[in-house]
């Protein structure tokens, strides 16, 4: 076991508060160590850590943000992602928990579900997208066409695309094909509407003071924005790479920040004690965690399960996690980088193009990600196909353990999507097939 240590720095002085080396010097951690941090910061290990309608909500928060996404294989993105970390989830409940109860609210670019206490940080990045040069064009050129959307909605409240009836855009534009559409999505974009709720994935909007509780619907300071992303992109990668933290900052403040300023801004951030430096043994690139995280750290470093983290049924050795496509865990490269594990969400490669599989999940196997599967609700038979499982070289699939597993995994995916039955003729090899044949037969027998 690597212990966790700054070069140059006493082991017992690493999580310290005073004038240390870590300030300065990288903690260097094992690999294994980083796995489990990252998955642990997303609440994947060691198994789910919430439950039930309460733990979508803590979920979430822990996470940072759930990416959305409308697609609907077997499930959408942001179901299995709750469903691999939220004991018996339901839909429903981040539907109620976002558009009823108002603990969350969607937006952005790159659609996610945010906690609504973020609103007041976000709204600087509002305002900052209201000036982008496309949004600004489209409202300077149409100043009526926002007056009708704007009374419209006054008069007639929540409205969603279909309720508006204008002019087609003459070209092609995937945010929508009415004038009244973009006007909507740039009225969004820049805060003055949110999303009420939604119909399906069809989104319905309302004015924004209609929308956010009072207490959250005011205007952050820049420097107050700009700790808060920071903080933010840290907490939800677990471990990010300091040498990009100028595009993330970038993204969420719409605005450039030359290498010298990053430099002072991080620099500054350390010495308050908001980030330490990390490297995973063996190489070279340095992450920001943050000094909060430094205890969980130690904790992994010596072979224990850091304190709250402890999983509310199985284990991810005793039942396989299907992880989403769109996973922050895994996706965009992560996987190879983390995992040494060879993925790529294929659904827009040509088909005969593709490794894999349209839809394919990453499965989380204790601390690793082992194989592939392709999994697809036939909502006519409501039976779950199973159309690929590809495993990694090492993969224990000989193993009556790992086939155990599989098949708990199996059976909590199909139960959640409602499948009535499992379809594994197209999985190999054989005797792997077989044996989860025989343990599904078994537990159905059972039930």
């Amino acid at each position: 076991m690597v212990q966790v240590r700054a070069r140059g720095v006493k082991t017992d002085d690493w999580a310290g508060s005073g004038k240390i080396g870590w300030l300065m010097n990288p903690i260097t951690i094992s690999r294994p160590t980083a796995r489990r941090f990252v998955l642990g910061r997303q609440g994947l290990w060691p198994g789910r850590r919430w439950r039930g309608k309460k733990g979508v909500a803590e979920a979430i928060r822990t996470c940072e943000a759930v990416q959305l996404d409308p697609l609907n294989v077997a499930a959408r993105s942001q179901d299995i992602v709750l469903h691999s970390r939220v004991l018996n989830y339901k839909p429903e409940y981040l539907y109620q928990a976002a558009y009823e109860d108002r603990q969350f609210f969607d937006y952005g670019g790159w659609l996610a579900m945010y906690p609504m206490s973020e609103l007041p940080y976000w709204r600087v990045h509002m305002e900052r997208r209201s000036r982008q040069k496309r949004v600004e064009d489209f409202v300077l050129s149409n100043p009526e066409l926002f007056e009708q959307v704007r009374a419209a909605l006054r008069e007639r409240g929540p409205l969603g695309n279909r309720d508006l009836n204008r002019n087609k855009v003459g070209a092609w534009n995937y945010r929508g094909r009415k004038d009244t559409s973009l006007a909507l999505y740039d009225m969004w974009l820049s805060g003055e509407l949110m999303m009420h709720h939604r119909n399906g994935f069809d989104r319905v909007y309302d004015f924004r003071e209609n929308i956010a509780p009072k207490e959250f619907d005011y205007v952050a300071t820049d420097k107050e924005a700009e700790e808060f992303f920071a903080r933010k992109t840290v907490a939800f990668m677990g471990l990010k790479s300091e040498a990009k933290m100028g595009g993330e900052l970038h993204g969420y403040l719409r605005r450039d920040y030359s290498p010298v300023e990053m430099k002072s801004l991080l620099q500054r951030w350390k010495e308050a004690g908001m980030f330490a430096q990390v490297q995973i043994e063996g190489g070279r690139e340095t992450y920001l965690v943050l000094k909060e995280d430094l205890p969980v750290l130690e904790s992994l470093e010596k072979g224990r399960v850091p304190k709250g983290w402890n999983p509310k049924d199985t284990t991810t050795l005793e039942e396989v996690t299907f992880l989403s496509s769109l996973d922050i865990v895994s996706a965009r490269g992560r996987a190879q980088k983390l995992f040494d594990f060879d993925y790529k969400w294929e659904v827009y490669v040509p088909a005969h193009k593709r490794r894999w599989g349209y839809y394919v999940l990453p499965i989380l196997y204790g601390d690793d990600l082992v194989a592939r599967l392709d999994p697809k609700l036939d909502r006519t038979t409501m039976t779950l196909e199973i159309k690929g499982f590809w495993h990694e070289g090492d993969a224990p699939v000989k193993d009556s353990d790992f086939a155990n597993a599989f098949a708990k995994g199996l059976m909590r995916f199909a139960e959640f999507v409602g499948a009535e039955r499992i379809m594994l003729s197209t999985l190999r090899p054989v005797a792997l097939r077989k044996r989860l044949k025989a343990v599904i037969e078994k537990e159905l027998e059972v039930r």
